[in-house]
C-alpha cells in the first residue's frame, strides 16, 4: 500500500491554473495516467492536470534515473511498458512530474508548457493493452438485492461470505469511454414461453463498478499473499459492466455469465494511481455480527485497517429527449465504494490462491457497487426492480432498462477532510440499436 508523501500535500499548487480550481477532478495531487492522441502526432502516454494533458515522454529529458526511464516508456501507445517497471518507477515518475508542475518549479514552466495539450483538443484512447479481465461480485448489498429477485427467502448463496465470487469476462471487448455500445443479441426465454427465441436484448443494464489495473505479473503456480496484494495494483478507473439481463437470466445456469456480459465493457480513460488514493484509505467494511471471519489466506490486519477506499461513485442517464430539451444528465445512483464486503486485496489474494497468474495490464472489476440505501444501488436491475418499477426522468420519460440512444455516464470522486479532493473524470457510453 502506498504511503502519503509530498505529492499529497494539500498546500501544493500548480502553475496550471485550471488544476487549482474548486471541483477540479485533476489537481496536482492526482496526476492520473492515460493515453491520448494530440492534434498532430501519434498516441502516447499522458498525465491529466486541470484541463490539460502533459506529454509524459517529452519530460524524459528533464528527469533522471528510473523516473526518466519510466517517462520515456510513455512514448508507447499504451501504458503497459511503463507499468512493467514496477512501483518504485511509478512513484518516482509521479513525484518528479508533481515537482515539475508545481508553483515551486515555476521556472520550468517555459520548458514544460509546450508539451501540454488541452483535453478538449485530444483524442482519449484505451490506456492499456488488457490481457485478461475478471469481474467480481464484491458488494453484499448488490448480491442480496439481485439474489432476492430470484430467491426471495434465501437471496445470498451459501458461499458468498466465504468466497470473493468472480467470473472471467472478455478482455477483447473492453473499450474506452465514449465508444458506442451496440445492443447485443442472444437467446431470451420469456417466462411463459415454451422455448427461447433469438432476439435483441430487451433488458439492457449498466453496472456501476471500479476497475483495478494490475501492475505486477505473478508466476503461474504461485499465490500472491494478501499482505502484499496491494503492491501489485497500479491504479483504478471507472468501469461499466454492461449487462443484458434477459440473455443473462436464460444462460447463466449452470456455468455463469456469457453473452449477457461479454459484448462490451467501458472504462474511463484516466487511471488514478494507487499512490494518489493513499489519503483516502479507510477501514475495510465491518462484517455484521455473526458473519464468518474470512479464511486465514484472506485475512490481514493492515488490509482490515486500510483496505477500504473512500470513493463516491455516481451513475447518470441522458436520453435523446433530454439532449433535445437541454436537460442535464439525471443521477440514478450515488454509491459509496467503501461499503464493499470484500477488499481489493482480498480479491487479488483469492484470484491467485490456486496459482492463477496475473499479467501487467490485467483488469479486475469490483462488481456492481451498491450501498445499503436504494439511492446507492448501482444497477437498473435493482433500481427498477427488474423493470417492474420504472424510474421517472425529468423529461417525463420512464426507464426500467436502457433504451437505444440513451447515454450512461459514470463519475467518481474522493473527498476527505484535510485532503485535496480528486476525481476520476467520466466514463460514458451511448447505446446504439442492435445490428
Amino acid at each position: 500500500m502506498a504511503d502519503i508523501n509530498e505529492t499529497h500535500d494539500p498546500k501544493r499548487k500548480s502553475w496550471i491554473e485550471s488544476a487549482n480550481a474548486p471541483g477540479c477532478d485533476f489537481p496536482i495531487q492526482n496526476l492520473p495516467f492515460g493515453v491520448f492522441r494530440p492534434p498532430v502526432g501519434e498516441p502516447r502516454g499522458g498525465v491529466a492536470i486541470g484541463d490539460q494533458i502533459l506529454d509524459v515522454a517529452a519530460m524524459a529529458d528533464f528527469l533522471t534515473g528510473l523516473s526518466a526511464r519510466a517517462a520515456a516508456d510513455c512514448k508507447a501507445p499504451h501504458l503497459n511498458r511503463m507499468i512493467e517497471l514496477g512501483p518504485h518507477a511509478w512513484s518516482a515518475l509521479r513525484r518528479d512530474l508533481s515537482r515539475l508542475l508545481s508553483t515551486q518549479s515555476a521556472d520550468w514552466r517555459h520548458r514544460v508548457e509546450p508539451h501540454l495539450t488541452p483535453v478538449a483538443s485530444a483524442e482519449l484512447l484505451l490506456p492499456l493493452h488488457v490481457p485478461n479481465y475478471t469481474d467480481f461480485f464484491a458488494s453484499i448489498f448488490h448480491a442480496t438485492n439481485a439474489g432476492r429477485m430470484f430467491r426471495p427467502d434465501n437471496p445470498l448463496m451459501p458461499n458468498y461470505k466465504y468466497v470473493p465470487v468472480a467470473y472471467h469476462s472478455r478482455a477483447s471487448s473492453v473499450r474506452v469511454s465514449g465508444t458506442p455500445v451496440v445492443r447485443p443479441k442472444g437467446q431470451i426465454k420469456p417466462g411463459d414461453a415454451p422455448a427461447p427465441v433469438y432476439s435483441a436484448c430487451l433488458a439492457l443494464d449498466f453496472e456501476l463498478e471500479l476497475g483495478v489495473v494490475v501492475g505486477m505479473r505473478s508466476e503461474l503456480g504461485t499465490a500472491i499473499p494478501i499482505a502484499s496484494a496491494g503492491e501489485s495494483i497500479f491504479g483504478f478507473c471507472l468501469l461499466n459492466d454492461w449487462s443484458a439481463r434477459d440473455i443473462q437470466a436464460w444462460e447463466y445456469q449452470p456455468l455463469g455469465p456469457f453473452l449477457g456480459k461479454n459484448f462490451s465493457t467501458t472504462i474511463s480513460p484516466w487511471i488514478v494511481t494507487a499512490e494518489a488514493l493513499a489519503p483516502f484509505r479507510t477501514k475495510a467494511y465491518p462484517r455484521p455480527e455473526g458473519d464468518p471471519a474470512p479464511l486465514p489466506y484472506l485475512t490481514d490486519a493492515a488490509d482490515q485497517a486500510q483496505g477500504g477506499i473512500i470513493i463516491e461513485m455516481s451513475a447518470y442517464i441522458l436520453t435523446p429527449k433530454m439532449r433535445e430539451q437541454g436537460v442535464a444528465p439525471f443521477r440514478l445512483a450515488h454509491s459509496p465504494f467503501a461499503t464493499l464486503y470484500w477488499t481489493v486485496a482480498q480479491m487479488i489474494a483469492h484470484h491467485t490462491c490456486n496459482g492463477c497468474n496475473l499479467e501487467v495490464g490485467d483488469l479486475i472489476g469490483s462488481g456492481t457497487v451498491s450501498g445499503p440505501e436504494k439511492s446507492g444501488w448501482g444497477s437498473l436491475l435493482e433500481l427498477s426492480a427488474r423493470g417492474r418499477e420504472p424510474i421517472e426522468l425529468p423529461s417525463g420519460e420512464k426507464r426500467g432498462f436502457i433504451e437505444d440512444g440513451d447515454e450512461i455516464v459514470f463519475r467518481g470522486r474522493c473527498e476527505r477532510q484535510g485532503c485535496t479532493p480528486i476525481g476520476f473524470g467520466e466514463c460514458r457510453g451511448v447505446v446504439l440499436p442492435a445490428n
